[in-house]
This record gives structure tokens, sequence and C-alpha cells, in this order.
């Protein structure tokens, strides 16, 4: 099972900064940044909450789930 961060798209999308998003939730930048590149094995819902609303999306906007064997067999 994986999980993909998609965080980077979505904030392309809206044309916001990493440094205005992290301040508007109150993050800081590098635990953003963290977040934003996948380098996070878990995210508090309080944090998702905070980022959904900032960004004006839905968790699913954020987050994606891809099957271990799907992507085996793409490769």
């Amino acid at each position: 099972m994986s999980i993909i961060l998609r965080l980077d798209r979505v904030m392309a999308d809206r044309k916001m900064s990493l440094k205005e998003l992290a301040e508007r939730v109150e993050i800081s930048n590098v635990n953003l940044s963290n977040l934003k590149t996948g380098k996070v094995r878990a995210i508090r819902f309080s944090t998702l909450d905070a980022i959904c609303r900032e960004l004006h999306c839905q968790p699913g906007d954020i987050l994606e789930y891809v099957d271990d064997e799907e992507e085996e067999e793409k490769k």
C-alpha cells in the first residue's frame, strides 16, 4: 500500500507558496516542505483539516492511494 501526497499539485493550482500556506496553517516551513515532498509517514487530522481549509480542497485532492501491485505492473 502506498499513499502519495499531491500537496504540491494543489498548491500550484491555487498559486500558493510554501511560505504562505505554512503561515496560514501555522506549521513550520520545514514540516510543510516534508509533507509536500512526501517525506512523512503520518499527518495529523488537524493539520490536514487546516490545509484543506486554506486550499479550499478535499483530503482526496491531496492524498492518493496506489496499490503496490499495480505500481509494480507499470514498471
